[in-house]
């Protein structure tokens, strides 16, 4: 499936006006990611994208340097149903990085991924490479769509939605992209950071 023309300039329109206006939120953010926790600004970790590709997804650091080895330790005590992890109270996740995770600061970078045609501004989340490993067939659908900042799964309860429930949102918006269902995600995005929830 080819990605549509229009969906590629509504992401350019929105997100290059935006990462200007941006600029100093973003110095902001790296100023106290770097002042209170030793390590980088950002953190770039594998995911998995359209048509089962990999690439680079950008955020702001919100854990602790060893998180990713400290990973496998706390599978076990994923809040989450399913596949993906999540930790309401994951002790890697630094004090700075709770503020980001709770307001959604800490994927602003992803804008970056949006320009580079990695990822679009509204899609389904990308995955970890051990997850897709582990997909169903069915689940697999999802990458037939450029992965996004936000969608479905994020509008919805974003850790509270368990894994069955998110794959059918992202299958459902897959097999029916249009311009009113990304404005209207878009919409509904503010709402879903400010209330908060799942956001963790």
């Amino acid at each position: 499936m080819l990605v549509p023309a229009w969906k590629r300039l509504l992401d350019l329109t929105l997100t290059l006006p935006g990462l200007l206006a941006l600029a100093p939120l973003f110095l902001a953010i790296a100023l106290a990611v770097r002042l209170t926790s030793p390590g980088p600004v950002f953190f770039i970790q594998t995911r998995i994208g359209r048509g089962g590709r990999p690439f680079g997804m950008i955020k702001f650091r919100s854990m602790y340097r060893d998180a990713e080895a400290r990973r496998a330790a706390l599978l076990a005590h994923s809040d989450r149903p399913g596949l993906c992890f999540k930790a309401r109270n994951d002790p890697r996740v630094t004090p700075v990085g709770r503020i980001l995770r709770r307001l959604s600061l800490d994927e602003l970078p992803q804008l970056f991924n949006v320009v580079a045609g990695q990822m679009s501004l509204v899609g389904p989340r990308p995955a970890l490479p051990e997850e897709v490993a582990a997909y169903p067939a069915r689940a697999l659908g999802r990458l037939s769509v450029l992965p996004g900042i936000t969608g479905p799964w994020q509008v919805s309860g974003r850790a509270e939605v368990g894994f069955d429930a998110m794959v059918e949102m992202d299958l459902g918006y897959a097999r029916d992209p249009s311009l009113w269902a990304d404005l209207t995600l878009l919409a509904r995005t503010l709402s879903a950071v400010v209330s908060g929830r799942g956001a963790y």
